[in-house]
Protein backbone atom coordinates (compact mmCIF):
# COMPACT_ATOMS: atom_id res chain seq x y z
CA UNK A 1 0.00 0.00 0.00
CA UNK A 2 1.43 3.22 -1.23
CA UNK A 3 1.14 6.30 1.51
CA UNK A 4 2.19 9.85 0.95
CA UNK A 5 4.02 11.99 3.98
CA UNK A 6 1.46 14.28 4.80
CA UNK A 7 4.74 16.91 5.60
CA UNK A 8 7.59 16.20 2.71
CA UNK A 9 4.58 14.82 0.27
CA UNK A 10 6.49 11.94 -0.32
CA UNK A 11 5.22 8.31 -1.20
CA UNK A 12 6.11 5.63 0.72
CA UNK A 13 5.09 1.79 0.18
CA UNK A 14 4.14 -0.01 3.06
CA UNK A 15 3.78 -3.76 3.46
CA UNK A 16 0.93 -5.71 5.01
CA UNK A 17 1.02 -5.56 8.91
CA UNK A 18 3.20 -2.82 8.95
CA UNK A 19 0.89 -0.13 7.03
CA UNK A 20 0.74 3.08 9.85
CA UNK A 21 -2.00 4.63 10.57
CA UNK A 22 -2.98 6.81 7.71
CA UNK A 23 -5.69 9.64 6.73
CA UNK A 24 -7.88 8.78 3.63
CA UNK A 25 -9.30 11.33 1.18
CA UNK A 26 -12.88 10.96 -0.56
CA UNK A 27 -13.27 13.33 -3.57
CA UNK A 28 -15.14 13.75 -6.50
CA UNK A 29 -12.20 13.56 -9.57
CA UNK A 30 -11.81 16.28 -11.69
CA UNK A 31 -10.35 17.12 -15.07
CA UNK A 32 -6.47 17.65 -13.58
CA UNK A 33 -5.44 15.02 -11.21
CA UNK A 34 -2.31 13.64 -10.15
CA UNK A 35 -1.37 10.08 -11.24
CA UNK A 36 0.85 7.82 -9.60
CA UNK A 37 3.93 8.56 -12.37
CA UNK A 38 3.36 12.06 -11.98
CA UNK A 39 3.00 13.11 -8.50
CA UNK A 40 6.89 12.14 -7.47
CA UNK A 41 7.97 14.89 -9.93
CA UNK A 42 5.41 17.62 -9.13
CA UNK A 43 6.74 20.80 -7.92
CA UNK A 44 5.26 21.08 -4.88
CA UNK A 45 4.16 24.49 -5.23
CA UNK A 46 2.65 22.85 -8.38
CA UNK A 47 -1.14 24.80 -9.30
CA UNK A 48 -3.12 21.90 -10.79
CA UNK A 49 -5.87 21.34 -9.21
CA UNK A 50 -5.37 17.85 -7.85
CA UNK A 51 -1.95 18.58 -6.91
CA UNK A 52 -3.49 21.31 -4.83
CA UNK A 53 -6.04 19.31 -3.33
CA UNK A 54 -3.64 16.41 -2.46
CA UNK A 55 -1.35 19.26 -0.64
CA UNK A 56 -4.21 21.02 0.67
CA UNK A 57 -5.91 17.64 1.91
CA UNK A 58 -1.94 16.04 3.47
CA UNK A 59 -2.15 19.66 4.83
CA UNK A 60 -5.24 19.80 7.01
CA UNK A 61 -4.39 15.76 8.34
CA UNK A 62 -1.00 16.64 9.63
CA UNK A 63 -0.42 16.44 13.17
CA UNK A 64 -1.80 19.15 15.11
CA UNK A 65 -4.03 20.95 12.16
CA UNK A 66 -6.74 18.52 12.03
CA UNK A 67 -10.65 20.30 13.39
CA UNK A 68 -11.94 19.24 16.78
CA UNK A 69 -15.39 17.93 16.26
CA UNK A 70 -17.74 16.48 19.20
CA UNK A 71 -16.39 12.74 18.44
CA UNK A 72 -12.84 13.90 17.63
CA UNK A 73 -10.09 14.47 19.43
CA UNK A 74 -7.16 17.05 17.63
CA UNK A 75 -4.38 14.57 16.17
CA UNK A 76 -2.33 14.50 13.33
CA UNK A 77 -1.67 11.70 10.47
CA UNK A 78 1.96 11.31 9.28
CA UNK A 79 0.68 9.31 6.27
CA UNK A 80 -2.56 9.70 4.24
CA UNK A 81 -4.03 7.82 0.72
CA UNK A 82 -5.19 9.96 -1.99
CA UNK A 83 -6.75 7.28 -5.13
CA UNK A 84 -5.34 9.44 -7.28
CA UNK A 85 -1.62 9.29 -6.68
CA UNK A 86 -1.55 5.84 -4.57
CA UNK A 87 -2.35 2.92 -6.91
CA UNK A 88 -0.38 2.11 -10.23
CA UNK A 89 -3.28 1.72 -12.28
CA UNK A 90 -1.09 0.92 -15.66
CA UNK A 91 -0.66 -2.11 -12.98
CA UNK A 92 -3.84 -4.39 -13.97
CA UNK A 93 -2.75 -6.67 -10.78
CA UNK A 94 -2.11 -3.05 -8.67
CA UNK A 95 -5.42 -2.09 -9.68
CA UNK A 96 -7.13 -4.69 -9.31
CA UNK A 97 -5.93 -5.62 -5.53
CA UNK A 98 -6.56 -2.31 -4.86
CA UNK A 99 -10.35 -2.22 -5.71
CA UNK A 100 -10.54 -5.52 -4.11
CA UNK A 101 -9.38 -3.30 -1.04
CA UNK A 102 -10.33 -0.60 -1.48
CA UNK A 103 -13.69 -0.88 1.50
CA UNK A 104 -11.27 -2.35 3.92
CA UNK A 105 -8.61 0.20 3.15
CA UNK A 106 -11.34 3.29 3.75
CA UNK A 107 -12.65 1.36 6.98
CA UNK A 108 -8.93 1.01 8.73
CA UNK A 109 -7.84 5.01 8.26
CA UNK A 110 -7.69 6.44 11.02
CA UNK A 111 -9.90 9.22 9.35
CA UNK A 112 -11.78 9.80 5.90
CA UNK A 113 -11.84 13.74 4.73
CA UNK A 114 -14.20 14.01 2.27
CA UNK A 115 -13.70 16.91 -0.08
CA UNK A 116 -16.81 18.63 -1.67
CA UNK A 117 -15.62 20.73 -4.13
CA UNK A 118 -19.24 21.84 -5.00
CA UNK A 119 -20.10 23.33 -1.66
CA UNK A 120 -19.06 26.93 -0.15
CA UNK A 121 -18.82 27.64 3.77
CA UNK A 122 -22.41 29.23 3.90
CA UNK A 123 -23.82 27.53 7.05
CA UNK A 124 -27.20 28.98 5.59
CA UNK A 125 -27.58 26.79 2.69
CA UNK A 126 -25.68 24.08 3.61
CA UNK A 127 -28.11 21.64 3.34
CA UNK A 128 -29.60 22.63 0.11
CA UNK A 129 -25.38 22.58 -0.82
CA UNK A 130 -25.14 19.23 0.06
CA UNK A 131 -28.19 17.70 -1.19
CA UNK A 132 -27.24 18.73 -4.70
CA UNK A 133 -22.93 17.83 -4.53
CA UNK A 134 -22.74 15.31 -6.78
CA UNK A 135 -20.17 13.32 -4.66
CA UNK A 136 -23.89 12.40 -3.88
CA UNK A 137 -24.52 11.27 -7.02
CA UNK A 138 -21.21 9.24 -7.61
CA UNK A 139 -20.83 5.21 -7.56
CA UNK A 140 -17.63 5.25 -5.39
CA UNK A 141 -18.12 7.33 -2.57
CA UNK A 142 -20.95 5.06 -1.37
CA UNK A 143 -18.92 2.96 -0.01
CA UNK A 144 -16.53 6.11 1.15
CA UNK A 145 -19.42 7.03 3.35
CA UNK A 146 -20.08 3.94 4.95
CA UNK A 147 -16.88 1.85 5.61
CA UNK A 148 -14.33 4.68 7.24
CA UNK A 149 -14.95 4.89 11.08
CA UNK A 150 -14.87 8.49 11.48
CA UNK A 151 -15.36 11.02 8.43
CA UNK A 152 -15.14 14.49 8.66
CA UNK A 153 -16.47 16.52 5.82
CA UNK A 154 -14.73 19.92 4.38
CA UNK A 155 -16.02 22.50 1.81
CA UNK A 156 -14.18 23.60 -1.62
CA UNK A 157 -12.18 26.14 1.07
CA UNK A 158 -11.49 23.37 3.16
CA UNK A 159 -13.36 24.55 5.74
CA UNK A 160 -14.82 22.08 7.73
CA UNK A 161 -18.26 21.17 7.51
CA UNK A 162 -18.83 18.99 10.07
CA UNK A 163 -18.56 15.13 11.08
CA UNK A 164 -20.55 12.34 9.79
CA UNK A 165 -22.14 12.01 13.14
CA UNK A 166 -22.92 15.52 13.31
CA UNK A 167 -24.54 15.89 9.75
CA UNK A 168 -25.98 12.49 9.95
CA UNK A 169 -29.57 13.45 9.62
CA UNK A 170 -29.01 15.87 6.54
CA UNK A 171 -26.83 12.64 5.19
CA UNK A 172 -29.50 10.13 5.50
CA UNK A 173 -32.06 12.31 4.07
CA UNK A 174 -30.08 12.71 0.87
CA UNK A 175 -28.88 9.20 0.05
CA UNK A 176 -31.93 7.24 1.80
CA UNK A 177 -29.48 5.81 4.06
CA UNK A 178 -30.87 4.85 7.12
CA UNK A 179 -28.94 6.54 10.43
CA UNK A 180 -27.95 2.67 11.82
CA UNK A 181 -25.74 2.09 9.25
CA UNK A 182 -24.42 5.44 8.32
CA UNK A 183 -23.43 5.42 12.10
CA UNK A 184 -21.35 2.23 11.79
CA UNK A 185 -24.30 -0.52 11.47
CA UNK A 186 -23.36 -3.95 10.42
CA UNK A 187 -24.22 -3.45 6.22
CA UNK A 188 -24.47 -7.29 6.54
CA UNK A 189 -28.13 -6.65 8.43
CA UNK A 190 -29.58 -4.62 5.50
CA UNK A 191 -31.06 -6.96 2.62
CA UNK A 192 -28.55 -7.15 -0.92
CA UNK A 193 -31.67 -5.18 -1.87
CA UNK A 194 -31.48 -2.69 0.27
CA UNK A 195 -27.95 -2.35 -0.23
CA UNK A 196 -28.50 -2.22 -4.30
CA UNK A 197 -31.15 0.44 -3.92
CA UNK A 198 -28.87 2.99 -2.05
CA UNK A 199 -26.67 2.39 -5.16
CA UNK A 200 -29.49 2.48 -7.93
CA UNK A 201 -29.22 6.17 -8.63
CA UNK A 202 -25.27 6.79 -8.52
CA UNK A 203 -23.29 6.65 -11.30
CA UNK A 204 -20.00 5.71 -12.88
CA UNK A 205 -17.68 6.89 -15.38
CA UNK A 206 -17.00 3.10 -16.75
CA UNK A 207 -19.63 0.87 -17.06
CA UNK A 208 -18.04 -1.81 -15.33
CA UNK A 209 -17.31 0.19 -12.20
CA UNK A 210 -21.19 0.24 -11.65
CA UNK A 211 -19.98 -3.20 -10.23
CA UNK A 212 -16.92 -3.06 -9.20
CA UNK A 213 -17.62 -0.45 -6.57
CA UNK A 214 -19.92 -2.45 -4.44
CA UNK A 215 -17.41 -5.14 -3.61
CA UNK A 216 -16.50 -4.00 -0.46
CA UNK A 217 -20.59 -2.94 0.43
CA UNK A 218 -21.95 -6.88 -0.22
CA UNK A 219 -18.48 -8.47 1.23
CA UNK A 220 -17.37 -10.38 -1.90
CA UNK A 221 -13.90 -10.21 -4.30
CA UNK A 222 -13.44 -10.67 -7.84
CA UNK A 223 -11.15 -10.36 -11.02
CA UNK A 224 -11.36 -7.21 -12.78
CA UNK A 225 -12.31 -7.63 -16.65
CA UNK A 226 -12.81 -3.82 -18.55
CA UNK A 227 -13.86 -3.93 -21.31
CA UNK A 228 -16.99 -6.40 -20.20
CA UNK A 229 -19.67 -3.64 -19.98
CA UNK A 230 -22.92 -5.32 -17.92
CA UNK A 231 -21.17 -8.60 -17.61
CA UNK A 232 -20.03 -6.80 -14.93
CA UNK A 233 -22.70 -6.40 -12.92
CA UNK A 234 -24.04 -10.15 -13.67
CA UNK A 235 -20.49 -11.49 -12.12
CA UNK A 236 -20.98 -9.31 -9.01
CA UNK A 237 -24.62 -10.46 -8.69
CA UNK A 238 -23.55 -14.31 -8.82
CA UNK A 239 -20.70 -13.87 -6.52
CA UNK A 240 -23.29 -12.55 -3.76
CA UNK A 241 -25.77 -15.35 -4.42
CA UNK A 242 -22.70 -18.07 -3.55
CA UNK A 243 -22.26 -15.56 -0.26
CA UNK A 244 -24.98 -14.38 1.11
CA UNK A 245 -28.40 -16.28 1.37
CA UNK A 246 -30.63 -13.46 0.57
CA UNK A 247 -33.73 -13.80 -2.25
CA UNK A 248 -34.19 -10.16 -2.56
CA UNK A 249 -31.57 -10.10 -4.67
CA UNK A 250 -33.82 -11.53 -7.74
CA UNK A 251 -35.34 -8.35 -7.64
CA UNK A 252 -32.30 -6.49 -9.32
CA UNK A 253 -31.92 -7.52 -12.93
Amino acid sequence: MWLINTETLVLKEFIEGRIPEYAILSHRWGDDEVSFYEFPNEPHDSQRDGYIKVREFCTRVSPSKLPVSEDHQQKGFEYAWVDTCCVDKRSSAELSESINSMFKWYRNSGMCCVYLSDVDDELETRHSQLERSKWFTRGWTLQELLAPREIQFFSKTWKPLGSRSELVNELSSITKIPRRYLLGGDLAEASVAQRMSWASSRVTTREEDIAYCLLGIFDVNMPLLYGEGKKAFIRLQEEIIKHINDHSILAWG
